[in-house]
């Protein structure tokens, strides 16, 4: 019975050995997918702070787009406004210019009389005078 025993010791040492390699190896398969997991979620990490980053960046750019954009709209607004005073100032220049013609015409109307006005008393005074020069 000794032998057998002994046999039997062996025999289920061995299986308990193998049994526990099984286990060891089953752990070690175990660790290898945990640390393949810990290595995923790693990079699902960095992954995850590079895509923040670019929201971020992203919302900014927007950020600074509508600024820009405002900038841009309330630059048009001066502009037309400008151009809306500039096209006052433009039409008053015009009505001036008008006015300014006018008179030069009405001045040199009145330059014209008053230069008719003295060619016709000149030609009178000659005439006066020639008449008087003539012997009747």
């Amino acid at each position: 019975m000794s032998e057998s025993s002994t046999e039997q010791d062996r025999v289920e040492g061995e299986r308990a050995r193998e049994a526990a390699e099984r286990q060891r190896q089953s752990v070690e398969e175990a660790r290898d997918r945990d640390e393949e997991h810990r290595g995923t979620a790693e990079s699902t990490r960095i992954a995850a702070e590079q895509f923040r980053r670019m929201a971020e960046d992203a919302r900014d750019a927007s950020e600074r787009y509508r600024l820009e954009s405002e900038l841009i709209r309330q630059e048009r607004e001066a502009l037309r406004a400008a151009a809306e005073e500039a096209r006052c100032a433009a039409e008053e220049a015009r009505h001036a210019t008008v006015a300014a013609v006018a008179a030069t015409a009405d001045a040199l109307s009145a330059n014209l009389a008053q230069m008719q006005f003295l060619e016709d008393a000149r030609n009178t005074l000659l005439r006066l005078n020639a008449d008087r020069a003539e012997p009747q």
